[in-house]
């Protein structure tokens, strides 16, 4: 992984075809949530399939926390279409088969070649894609469990959401007094 994605970084803001063959960048896709994004070998590798079948599992606790999810693999169309419905996910996958990716964050993996995939990395991004946390999957136990996902959204979302300690001083009166800003999801209603 290029040096400058560390912790704290805003990892680059890619735009890349989606299972619909629709041009998706990520900061669009992440909106103001935190988001978990999994770079992918492929279809093939049955790592992959393990890992995405337990954030398929996972997946109805991601969608009702505000928080979205992205892979990204180095398949074509319609190979990425079988590797998002073999795993029943409901997010969106982008298909990157030129590898831009890959080499952009220097992380092929060179072991592979007949596959030519990227070394399987899995990040938590806070809104901005700031960088909370990155895993390499390399080895299957280096990707993070639902446990670990679970913490790092945890500790994310707490740094990011003003509201998210309703005893915090202030929150009451601003509430009361109708400033609805701090307040997510709120702050996007009318008179929000």
């Amino acid at each position: 992984m290029r040096a400058d994605i560390v912790p704290g970084a805003v990892f680059p803001d890619y735009e890349l075809p989606d299972q619909d063959d629709v041009p998706r960048k990520l900061s669009d896709l992440q909106g103001e949530d935190p988001m978990i994004l999994t770079l992918a070998r492929g279809h093939y590798c049955p790592k992959e399939h393990q890992q995405h079948l337990e954030l398929a599992a996972f997946y109805p606790k991601i969608a009702v926390s505000y928080t979205q999810i992205v892979t990204i693999a180095t398949d074509e169309h319609h190979t990425l279409q079988e590797f998002r419905a073999s795993v029943g996910a409901q997010w969106p996958f982008l298909s990157d088969p030129g590898r831009i990716v890959q080499r952009d964050l220097d992380i092929q993996e060179y072991t592979d070649p007949d596959n030519d995939p990227m070394i399987p990395y899995t990040l938590v991004l806070k809104p901005g894609l700031v960088v909370h946390s990155i895993y390499n999957g390399y080895w299957f136990w280096g990707r993070p469990s639902i446990s670990e996902l679970w913490q790092d959204l945890r500790a994310a979302s707490a740094e990011v959401r003003p509201d998210w300690d309703l005893s915090k001083p202030g929150l009451r009166e601003a509430w009361d007094s109708g400033d609805h800003s701090a307040f997510h999801g709120w702050n996007k209603r009318p008179n929000g």
